[in-house]
């Protein structure tokens, strides 16, 4: 009997650990139970989830690759440079797609942070009289009233950024004028938002929710969804990804009888199309999508990743990466920034911990060839570091948005049309009467949008960037820019009495708590002096 194989160019793609240079040991990873990947990765910079005392803190570290002017790998020093500024833990971390240096972060007391990182800050780590500095937020502002779970930046129109709340709904932000509030509200979720993700052009925003509902909102108009559907029947951990240019979006999930599955939905009409069942652990399964066409699988508490090829409506298995270490948290790198001269088409940043400390642990998935020349085939253009229209445009405007991509044989940028569009059809929904199917690149002409309100129908951005993107062939393909970030004013409380008595007894217990978090911050960089001193001392003692 014949047996045929699928011919498929990603059919050898294979995991690779990389160099232990390359991983970053003695990390303190949040003990936090929020259901996040933990890690988060611009084009130079990781962040951490950190577990911290005196409020919610997150590490920011260079990405360690030998092309790194600011090498900072292998063992961290006891006590490091944090992102301090929550007054509890934090939640989630994002990364600025236009801006590499540029993450925002969202915790337990409802605000939402933006920092400006400067490589020079990174300077000296470790050296003799080193004394760490911690990084302060150049941006503040209240998003909810209880925990921001999750925040996720917009994929073309810059300063844009999603945040999913506590009290069940995600707003977006224009961060050159929040001031005036969220620009969009995105509501019908009647328990814990457990996931969300843009469209390729961020016309559209997908949510995955544990009243076991996947959500389909347009994010200009706000409101309630334009498609919902019964996701997975188990009520743990579902989350999504939304699959590039194919129309599809990926979740994963568990079944009633707990069995971890991913299933594959036509976004179009939000109908299901294949339900795949993956094994039987307890791990929540986070997804990643490439536009190589492959959608990547990490279970936490696994030391695997499976990857799947998506073809032809049809999802194939390629293989597996198998460790002895489980992961707590993962995040892979921007297209932009991966090393195209070793064939490597997606790179993982791996958490893993032991007792009280953890590691950070580069995975290079790489197509095994000889051939020196740029393989074209297995590179399909990236997402630009140039956006496409800035946060004003984006919320005054309806229809198709242009992405940008980048070549990444020769750097250049050029412009993409998104193929996918969804208008909604009605201004209000109801799960158990869902509207007529909207097939992908139609649009109901009878739909009436919802209005912007005339109090947010503009905005400005009092933000320029210049970019350049080097050729793979200098190293990573990372990007270079220059930008001015100028945080938007802060809110003020009306002028009113009540009020302002309140304002006045908040700014004082703030500035108490800001105190108090700088003494315990000074009692634990005495703690870890005292703690090193004691060592050598009791090395000296045992060498002699």
């Amino acid at each position: 009997m014949s047996r045929f194989v699928r011919a498929s160019k990603y059919r050898h793609v294979f995991g690779q650990t990389g160099k232990k240079e390359f991983s970053i040991d003695n990390t303190k990873v949040s003990n936090q139970a929020w259901d996040t990947n933990l890690i988060a990765a611009s084009g130079q910079y990781i962040s951490l989830n950190w577990a911290s005392a005196g409020g919610g803190a997150f590490a920011i570290l260079p990405l360690p690759s030998p092309w790194s002017s600011s090498q900072v790998s292998g063992k961290l020093p006891d006590v490091i440079p944090l992102a301090r500024g929550h007054q509890a833990p934090v939640l989630d971390t994002a990364w600025n797609p236009f801006n590499d240096s540029v993450v925002a972060s969202g915790g337990e007391d409802g605000n939402i942070l933006v920092w400006k990182v400067e490589e020079s800050e990174f300077e000296g780590w470790g050296s003799e009289h080193w004394r760490p500095v911690d990084f302060d937020p150049v941006q503040r502002f209240d998003a909810s009233p209880r925990k921001v779970g999750q925040i996720l930046f917009h994929p073309t129109a810059s300063h844009v950024l999603a945040s999913a709340t506590g009290d069940h709904v995600v707003k977006l932000w224009d961060l050159g004028n929040v001031d005036n509030g969220p620009r969009s509200t995105l509501v019908g979720h009647a328990d814990t938002i457990q996931s969300l993700d843009w469209n390729p052009t961020g016309t559209l925003l997908v949510t995955t929710c544990r009243d076991r509902k996947i959500r389909i909102f347009d994010p200009r108009t706000g409101g309630e969804a334009v498609r919902i559907t019964d996701g997975h029947a188990g009520v743990k951990g579902a989350r999504v990804a939304w699959m590039g240019d194919t129309g599809r979006i990926a979740t994963t999930g568990f079944s009633r009888m707990s069995d971890r599955q991913l299933s594959i939905w036509d976004s179009g009409a939000l109908s299901n199309t294949k339900t795949l069942s993956i094994d039987q652990s307890a791990g929540v399964v986070m997804p990643f999508w490439s536009d190589n066409g492959i959608l990547f699988l990490a279970g936490k508490g696994d030391g695997n990743v499976r990857y799947y090829e998506f073809e032809g409506d049809a999802v194939y298995p390629l293989s597996e990466y198998k460790s002895s270490e489980p992961q707590r948290g993962m995040c892979f790198l921007p297209r932009r920034a991966l090393n195209v001269s070793e064939c490597e088409i997606a790179r993982a940043y791996k958490v893993t911990t032991s007792a009280s400390l953890g590691t950070i642990e580069p995975i290079a998935f790489v197509v095994p060839r000889k051939a020196d020349s740029f393989q074209a085939d297995i590179f399909p253009p990236a997402p630009s570091i140039e956006p496409s229209l800035d946060a004003g445009e984006f919320f005054t405007t309806r229809g198709d948005i242009t992405r940008r991509v980048v070549d990444l044989s020769s750097g250049a940028t050029s412009a993409l049309s998104g193929p996918l569009t969804l208008v909604p059809p009605s201004a209000s929904y109801s799960a158990s009467q869902p509207p007529s199917s909207i097939s992908p690149g139609t649009s109901a002409t009878s739909a009436a949008p919802k209005a912007v309100p005339p109090t947010l129908a503009s905005s400005t951005v009092s933000s320029t960037f210049t970019a350049s993107v080097q050729p793979p062939s200098a190293g990573l393909g990372q990007a270079t820019f220059s930008s001015s970030f100028k945080p938007a004013p802060t809110q003020e409380y009306s002028a009113e009495n009540d009020l302002a008595a309140l304002a006045d007894e908040n700014a004082r217990l703030n500035g108490e708590l800001r105190e108090a978090r700088s003494q315990i911050r000074s009692l634990e960089l005495q703690l870890e002096a005292m703690r090193a001193n004691a060592q050598r001392a009791a090395k000296v003692l045992l060498d002699g």
